[in-house]
């Protein structure tokens, strides 16, 4: 399952259409899972890349894991990288830099 709540999740987590590449562009995808932040949103088909957070997960209810988003940018603070301006490590790109007690179970 990948860790996620459940296979419902798991699945719209990892949506993938033939005739749209990206889940924004998909009329079908919707939800986006940013690994880097843990956080959850619905995407909103409004042409962009718009999306609305998540706490709980609307197929099997279960609570989401808490966003890490202000600890990712704590963390590359830390580093004294701008992620608005300088190159992002790798391992900042998707969830590998949380700790293995801090990820969803």
């Amino acid at each position: 399952m990948g860790g996620h709540c459940c296979e419902a999740m798991a699945q719209q987590v990892n949506w993938s259409c033939n005739e749209h590449p990206e889940p924004f562009d998909c009329p079908d995808a919707l939800v986006n899972f940013a690994a880097r932040f843990q956080e959850y949103a619905l995407i909103i088909h409004d042409g962009g890349r718009s999306a609305v957070a998540i706490t709980f997960c609307p197929w099997c209810g279960r609570r989401l894991p808490d966003s890490v988003r202000d600890r990712w940018f704590e963390e590359l603070d830390a580093r004294g990288i701008d992620p608005a301006q300088d190159d992002v490590p790798a391992e900042f790109q998707d969830g590998q830099w949380i700790s293995r007690e801090d990820r969803p179970k």
